[in-house]
């Protein structure tokens, strides 16, 4: 027993010594920042945002659903500001610094534009934050049907993942899936919050479906630049580019087969997205008119 005991405690002390050591690494501009210092705050909100996503439909069960429109309009369009914010601010500043779009060393540098790079990541970072609400609404709205796998795997792990970029890489090719990602999330958040007056105006958001299309065609450039980086020996964290690399092999695989039963499976009757199931055909509009009565 005695020797478990000191095993034990010796694997816990080589790793938070690993902790520690890893700490040492972390880039110096962001010290100090909200979240930024401590894993144990993104941990603490990803854990309660999982329990919400637990305990939450359970509460809902026997309540009547909440609409929400006077919210969910206004939270959209906000969030859509947002990312036109960080979009716009990584943009300018990694044109004025001439940044690679192939291979982006980080560089520990204070001038800046470099500095206005890592605060728009550190507000990109916080946004994932803010994107737990998405999954609130639902629960609020009782639609448990939008709480798919995809849905629940991707809120979840981008902020934890993201509190890695600002803590260790908030400059250098971190600006570019940032920029890329929150320009996208413009046109879905706007797609968002038009989309709340139902099918009466859902009717005339065309454009939907090639929001998966370029989230697609966004994962897939994100997967070949990873490769790129360890095949041509990028001056970035060589384990960042192996995560890269199977992260987005997820999201391909998750958003593609989305792709393939709202579009193919579906046609076009798909009039309302959200992560992972076509919620507004049809046939799903009638099914909820007859549960509500």
């Amino acid at each position: 027993m005695a020797k478990i005991v000191n095993s034990t405690q010796s694997v816990l002390k080589d790793t938070y010594d690993y902790y520690l050591w890893t700490l040492s690494l972390s880039d110096k501009r962001t010290e100090g920042w909200p979240l930024v210092d401590s894993p144990v705050p993104t941990v603490i909100y990803t854990l309660i945002y999982l329990f919400i996503v637990w305990i939450g439909p359970k509460l809902m069960k026997n309540r009547r659903p909440f609409k929400l429109t006077w919210l969910l309009v206004p939270y959209n369009l906000a969030m859509a500001a947002l990312n036109a914010f960080i979009a716009v601010r990584l943009l300018t500043a990694s044109f004025r610094l001439r940044y690679s779009y192939i291979c982006e060393p980080c560089r520990q540098k204070y001038d800046a534009d470099e500095m206005q790079i890592a605060n728009a990541v550190w507000w990109y970072y916080f946004s994932k934050l803010l994107e737990f609400c998405d999954t609130f609404f639902f629960i609020l709205r009782k639609k448990e049907e939008q709480l798919t796998f995809l849905h629940v795997y991707h809120h979840s792990t981008m902020f934890g993942f993201w509190w890695i970029g600002i803590k260790w890489v908030p400059s250098g090719s971190t600006f570019l899936p940032a920029m890329v990602n929150s320009g996208i999330h413009v046109l879905m958040y706007t797609y968002y919050g038009l989309s709340v007056f139902g099918p009466t105006v859902s009717q005339y958001l065309w454009w939907k479906k090639y929001l998966t299309i370029l989230q697609l065609i966004q994962f897939t450039c994100a997967l070949i630049l990873g490769i790129n980086g360890i095949r041509t020996g990028c001056e970035f964290p060589l384990w960042m580019h192996y995560v890269l690399i199977i992260y987005m092999i997820s999201f391909i695989v998750l958003f593609g087969n989305f792709y393939m039963k709202a579009y193919i499976a579906k046609g076009s009757k798909c009039m309302e997205i959200r992560y992972g199931e076509c919620l507004d055909d049809e046939e799903t509009i009638r099914k909820r008119k007859l549960k509500s009565n």
